[in-house]
């Protein structure tokens, strides 16, 4: 089933605009519009939050929006320069989340992430990662992703989440309830069902197809069946000039899987040619696979490190066979590689001479490509005494960053997120307990070693300027070894709350 996310900018222009300028754009909470000319009226041709909070909107007199709004911001329109932004915005997306992305003018990208959303951790992680990332620099944004392109555009604009996602069959429901000026139709065909009394795209859907097309014409009915996913709605892709890419035109259709592997094979070989040629290595690459019925089938994979070896791109290529539909035939085959870096020839090493290291970056691209790059970690020490704080993730490929383990004191295999409560019994207060209660279970202690003292991270926080832990290694009469800590020094209030905690269990 295709799966396709709409990408709304609400304030794309005016967001643009204070990214351009920096430090001397106009404060936030102050409304700016932009403005245009319309022959020979200056208009206002978009409007930031502060303005529409004030009640400015697109198309009004700018010398009316002036009378309105004391103070306003007022400034030049860049509808070129709006249009180049929204194009790298899209090439960014192809690169990092769909194999298939452009631009859905004038205020939003369109994206078919079928069979890539496991690369980030499911759809609704993904959007939620796309709308983050946006945010970060300054952009507001709301996603949601459908069946249809028709359909995530309506749920994008005019449901007010800034993330949704609409169950696979679930077109129909999630459009119903949207206003007509959701099907994307030009201004005459809504004013005009407006009068006939019709708000609802539900409405619409039930009334017959013969007298709307007679009155509207076919543009009416074609939105309606683009929405609801009954008719196809091609999504012509981004591309830039330097893209590494190669085509396989069929004379007769394909739809074996084995036909569609053998293809994959030679597309891979000849893409893997031009990689050498350049000096590059895949990090990324998309099938793009176009049936005789006017519909795109996608597959992505990523690897861990640039690679360009023939053997082990077809085999993760070929893993995704099994999703595509072929539908009534395949007539275009495209591989490209949209995200390459450098890779530089190595020397093979002599076992004679040096242990060579094992190679599992093959491994990690099988698991990431499975299970989803999001899933697939490993552990880096960071500098910090605290434990949570000691460590963060990484990609399983990653460089090192030169920190090391701190080995004066064990730590546990084990680490909790979140330590949890315990009840404890101690004899001195920086003694170990002689028995503490965890998870309804009593247990007596037989050993332990400590206190570790560890004390608060101060110039991080003031609440760390006091903070302290003790912490003890203790085994319990069935052998188990726990890693517990008081909260405080035992004596003063002001170190912590004395309360016993359990934060990792020793393997």
């Amino acid at each position: 089933m295709q799966r396709v996310v709409s990408l709304f900018l609400p304030n794309w222009p005016t967001d643009r605009l204070r990214r351009k300028l920096g430090d001397v754009s106009p404060p936030a909470d102050k409304p700016l519009v932009l403005v245009g000319r319309h022959g020979n009226r200056r208009l206002v041709t978009a409007v930031d939050r502060a303005a529409i909070e004030a009640g400015l909107r697109v198309g009004m007199p700018a010398t009316k929006a002036q009378a309105l709004v004391q103070g306003l911001v007022v400034m030049d329109a860049e509808p070129d320069a709006d249009a180049e932004a929204l194009e790298r915005l899209a090439l960014w997306a192809l690169r990092r989340y769909a194999p298939i992305a452009a631009v859905d003018t004038p205020d939003g990208l369109v994206m078919e992430t079928t069979g890539a959303d496991h690369l980030h951790g499911g759809e609704q992680l993904m959007l939620a990662d796309m709308v983050e990332r946006l945010s970060q620099v300054g952009f507001s944004a709301r996603s949601a992703i459908a069946d249809s392109w028709g359909a995530a555009h309506a749920v994008a604009r005019y449901v007010k989440q800034t993330v949704s996602v609409v169950a696979v069959n679930a077109t129909v429901d999630a459009i119903g309830p949207l206003p007509i000026a959701a099907l994307r139709l030009p201004d005459a065909i809504v004013s005009g069902l407006r009068i006939l009394g019709f708000d609802r795209v539900g409405e619409l859907l039930k009334q017959p197809r013969a007298p709307l097309t007679l009155r509207f014409g076919p543009e009416l009915c074609r939105r309606l069946d683009q929405a609801a996913g009954r008719l196809a709605e091609p999504i012509e892709p981004v591309r830039t000039f330097d893209l590494l890419e190669v085509k396989r035109a069929f004379g007769e259709p394909i739809s074996a899987a084995e036909t569609i592997a053998h293809y994959v094979g030679k597309l891979v070989q000849a893409l893997c040619a031009e990689l050498e040629t350049r000096g590059l290595g895949a990090r990324r690459l998309d099938l793009l696979l176009y049936r005789v019925d006017n519909r795109a089938e996608a597959i992505r994979v990523g690897t861990a490190l640039p690679v360009r070896d023939v053997k082990r791109l077809t085999r993760l290529i070929c893993d995704k066979i099994e999703t595509v539909d072929p539908g009534f035939g395949i007539e275009l085959m495209c591989l490209s590689a949209p995200l390459a870096e450098p890779l530089t020839p190595t020397q093979t090493i002599s076992s004679l001479i040096e242990h060579r290291e094992a190679d599992i970056s093959d491994l990690i691209d099988i698991l990431g490509n499975r299970v989803g790059e999001e899933k697939l970690y490993r552990f880096t020490p960071v500098a910090s005494d605290v434990p949570e704080r000691s460590f963060r993730r990484v990609a399983p490929a990653s460089a090192e960053n030169g920190q090391a383990w701190q080995d004066h004191w064990p730590r546990p295999a084990r680490l909790f997120a979140v330590p949890e409560p315990i009840e404890a019994i101690a004899l001195l207060p920086d003694h170990p307990p002689a028995s503490f209660t965890w998870r309804g279970i009593r247990r007596r202690v037989k050993r332990a070693d400590g206190p570790e003292r560890i004390f608060g991270e101060w110039w991080k926080r003031d609440a760390e300027l006091a903070a302290v832990r003790d912490y003890f290694q203790v085994e319990d009469e069935a052998g188990e070894r726990f890693w517990i800590y008081r909260a405080g020094d035992g004596e003063d209030a002001a170190t912590g709350s004395h309360r016993w905690f359990l934060h990792g269990i020793f393997g």
